[in-house]
């Protein structure tokens, strides 16, 4: 495992995962709300 993090710099690849991450987030709650069975904030 440590020869892995010799190879990538571990703050770019958690920068990274954490970036990734929160675009999922955002695309999946964009996509809940685009619904109109999953819309919570639909009257």
């Amino acid at each position: 495992m440590w020869r892995i993090w010799l190879l990538i710099d571990p703050r770019r690849a958690l920068i990274g995962q954490f970036v990734f991450l929160g675009v999922l987030a955002f695309l999946i709650h964009f996509i809940l709300l685009s619904t109109e069975r999953f819309n919570w904030l639909g009257v």
